[in-house]
């Protein structure tokens, strides 16, 4: 294993100031900084800041590693709920649980395996990670245990395992359910197109569109980013050209988004223009009129990331994939169209 002294000699500065650096201490250039980090990434270092007390600990520590939720809408509550769900699994366990907030930035800054170790984590689940993010790309070669949320894992290597709902299921459902009341001209908000549920939800639409025999090509897909305000914006902008009988946003926060841009153009829901969702977060209910969407069961998704870690760690997976039940809630914000 590589020392502090070796990254320093490589990185031609004292062990004080890659010390200083890993304990990011303000008097070191940004500079120096980012050059230690890329030695000490070449080298596979990491502060071993758990050393003295690795001997003695025997409880396993669990990472939930969770990727932009400091960005997040204040109305989205899936990262909390994944929290709970986590919680409750390993409460009662011989396990630990720590809690860890990045963005992509830190993942070019220290490896996964890096990151893990400098924090004693012997295994993670990893929350909100896309599939163009440093650590996704690292995970084909772990030797940590980890299990990955909202990405079906297709890997042969035995230390990763999944957890989600069938986007693509759910998604062909939700579209069925508007094509079922007539609906054509329907306008998909997606979200951002490097995540892998918004291309499952993707594929899911065109295959009920398929499989009633419409054209592809007429499909109209606007990238929202799963943003509320973005989604307004690009709704406020389409319906200005447009009207179409009805949106299918991949997350109710840009369905809210949706719905806001539709009244302000003066227009009604369902009367006008149908609109549906994805998550059923708790306001689903509550909006006017109540929101069609498709359910997740958050706190199901991070309750089944710890069981399937833990077995995964004891070497007792007997499946690499979960898959989570999703329900369509059929509310107040569709139409059916006259034949």
């Amino acid at each position: 294993m590589p020392t502090i002294k070796e990254v320093a000699k490589k990185a031609n500065v004292s062990v004080s100031v890659v010390s200083k650096s890993f304990n990011n201490y303000k008097d070191v250039k940004e500079e120096t900084r980012q050059r230690i980090f890329a030695v000490a990434k070449e080298l596979n270092y990491s502060p071993n800041i758990n050393a003295k007390n690795l001997s003695s600990k025997k409880r396993m520590t669990i990472g939930l590693i969770s990727s932009g939720v400091l960005n997040d809408n204040v109305k989205d509550s899936n990262a909390f709920d994944i929290f709970k769900g986590v919680y409750r699994a390993v409460a009662d366990s011989r396990f630990d649980l720590s809690i860890n907030l990045i963005d992509s930035k830190r993942q070019t800054q220290q490896s996964y395996v890096q990151y893990c170790r400098e924090r004693n984590i012997g295994g993670a689940i990893l929350q909100g990670i896309r599939i163009d993010d440093q650590y996704y790309k690292e995970l084909i070669d772990t030797s940590l245990p980890c299990v990955v949320l909202d990405i079906m894992n297709e890997s042969d290597n035995g230390m990763i395992g999944s957890v989600s709902i069938d986007n693509a299921k759910a998604a062909r459902e939700i579209a069925a359910y508007l094509l079922e009341r007539n609906h054509r001209d329907i306008v998909v908000m997606a979200g951002t197109p490097e995540t892998y549920v918004n291309k499952e939800r993707i594929k899911g639409v065109e295959e009920a569109l398929q499989s009633c025999g419409l054209d592809l090509e007429g499909l109209t897909v606007l990238e929202a980013g799963f943003s509320e305000e973005q989604a307004y914006l690009l709704a406020k902008e389409y319906l200005q050209e447009q009207q179409p009988t009805a949106f299918l946003c991949f997350s109710d926060l840009m369905a809210i988004g949706v719905m806001k841009a539709v009244k302000e153009a003066g227009l009604k829901i369902p009367e006008d223009i149908s609109v549906t969702g994805f998550d059923d977060l708790v306001f689903c209910s509550y909006t006017e009129p109540a929101l069609t969407t498709i359910r997740q069961d958050f706190i199901e998704i991070g309750k089944n990331a710890a069981q399937l870690l833990q077995a995964i760690k004891e070497n007792n997976a007997v499946k690499q994939h979960v898959w989570i039940e999703h329900q369509l809630m059929e509310r107040d914000s569709v139409k059916t169209l006259a034949d």
